[in-house]
C-alpha cells in the first residue's frame, strides 16, 4: 500500500468511525495527535484504507482492492477489519491469530479509594517526562499511542500515582476520540494489589468526565484481572469484538496461509 503524510487521514476519514467507544477512536486520535501512519492503495480516490497507532490498525475498503503483499506494514500488528478482510489477512501473513475482545463504557460513578501513606495520586505534566521513561519495559507500551513519554506527560491526559518522584502506576487516554476516551493503565511490578491503578483510573476517568467526554475501556476477554478492574472503576460492558494479531508477512510464493483460533 501507499504510504501517506497522517495530516491527509481527512480525505479518509469518512471509512472510519466517529464518536465510537473503544479502540475504534484510534483513527480520531491520530487526526488529534498526528501521532501513527496511514496506508491506501492508491492516492487519488482510494479504495482501502489502513491507519495505524501504537501497533493497532483500523483497516477499511474493498479487500479486493489490495493484494496479500500490499498489506506487509501491517505485519505483527493488531487489526481490527471487517469479515470480509479474514481471507486476505490470511494470505497476507504467516501467523493470524483472531483475538477475543471486550469493549466497556463507564456507565457508574465509583467510589474514589485511598491511596496508601506518602502516595499522591495527580495530573502528570512536563516534569514527569523522565518518570515514564523510567518505566520497565513491560509497561514502556503505556506511551506508544502518544509518541514517546514526553508526548504523553505533557498532554494533559495522564494521571500518575507518585511516591516521592517514583512513578508508581499511571492512568491515560490511550486513544482520543470527540466524545470516548480510551484509557489505559499499568502499574509498576511489586506495587500491585494496593489500588494505585483503580486510583488513578478514578482520577482520570473524573477528567475526562469534566471535558465533557466518557471514559471506555478494552481489554481482552481472557483478561480478568483487566475485567474486574474496569468492573470496579464503574465500566460496563458496551459490545464484543475481534481483531487480528498478525505476525511476519506471508513467505514469497505462500498463499494458504492459516487463520489460528485464540483458546486462551
Amino acid at each position: 500500500m501507499l504510504e501517506l503524510p497522517i495530516h491527509q487521514l481527512p480525505a479518509s476519514a469518512r471509512w472510519f468511525p466517529r464518536a465510537s467507544a473503544g479502540a475504534t477512536a484510534l483513527a480520531e486520535h491520530t487526526l488529534a495527535t498526528q501521532v501513527g501512519r496511514l496506508w491506501v492503495d492508491r492516492a487519488d480516490r482510494p479504495r482501502a484504507v489502513a491507519v495505524a497507532c501504537a501497533g493497532h490498525v483500523l483497516l477499511r475498503g474493498d479487500p479486493g482492492a489490495v493484494t496479500p503483499a500490499a498489506l506487509a506494514p501491517l505485519a505483527s500488528r493488531y487489526v481490527q477489519a471487517p469479515a470480509q478482510f479474514v481471507p486476505l489477512l490470511g494470505a497476507s501473513f504467516d501467523r493470524v491469530v483472531p483475538w477475543e475482545r471486550m469493549a466497556y463504557i463507564q456507565r457508574e460513578k465509583p467510589e474514589a479509594p485511598r491511596p496508601p501513606h506518602g502516595v499522591t495520586v495527580r495530573r502528570m505534566n512536563a516534569a514527569d517526562t523522565q518518570a515514564l521513561a523510567a518505566l520497565d519495559t513491560e509497561s514502556c507500551w503505556i506511551h506508544a499511542s502518544w509518541g514517546s513519554p514526553g508526548g504523553l506527560a505533557t498532554s494533559g491526559h495522564a494521571w500518575g500515582a507518585f511516591h516521592r518522584d517514583r512513578l508508581l502506576a499511571v492512568a491515560c487516554t490511550y486513544f482520543l476520540g470527540s466524545r470516548y476516551e480510551d484509557i489505559a493503565v499499568v502499574t509498576a511490578p511489586g506495587h500491585r494489589r494496593q489500588q494505585l491503578a483503580l486510583s488513578c483510573i478514578v482520577a482520570h476517568c473524573a477528567d475526562v468526565s469534566a471535558r465533557g467526554r466518557t471514559a471506555s475501556w478494552t481489554c481482552s476477554r481472557y483478561n480478568r484481572a483487566g475485567r474486574l478492574l474496569a468492573w470496579t472503576a464503574g465500566f460496563r460492558l458496551e459490545r464484543e469484538y475481534v481483531h487480528h494479531a498478525t505476525g511476519p508477512a506471508a513467505s514469497r510464493g505462500i498463499t494458504n496461509t492459516r487463520v489460528t483460533a485464540r483458546t486462551g
